[in-house]
């Protein structure tokens, strides 16, 4: 369904173990809003819903709920740290156009 590099693998952990509880994954989400019509979200999650996707990848778990899951087939998270911050990463072969921030699209 999706795919989650090295990078981002080690920052969802790096997450969850932080979390001082138990935690079920990460959830990614597709929510309206942003500067393109489409945002991504995430989310630590303490329980995963039953009509979730569940993306195990080495020691992490993600969770994509039945709306998202469409737009974000294919999507590839990548975790980058460069001169101007450090961030999660979209790839998403379902948008159309994004965002300059790329946080953001449709």
């Amino acid at each position: 369904m999706i795919e989650i590099t090295e990078p981002a693998r080690t920052a969802i952990k790096t997450a969850i173990d932080g979390a001082g509880q138990p935690v079920a994954g990460l959830r990614v989400m597709v929510q309206g809003g942003g500067c393109a019509g489409m945002k991504y979200g995430m989310a630590l999650e303490l329980e995963a819903q039953p009509d979730d996707a569940v993306v195990k990848a080495g020691e992490v778990t993600v969770l994509i709920d039945p709306e998202s899951q469409a737009h974000l087939a294919g999507t590839k998270i990548d975790f980058v740290t460069g001169l101007d911050g450090s961030g999660f990463v979209f790839d998403n072969p379902n948008a159309t156009s994004s965002c300059g921030c790329g946080k953001s699209f449709c």
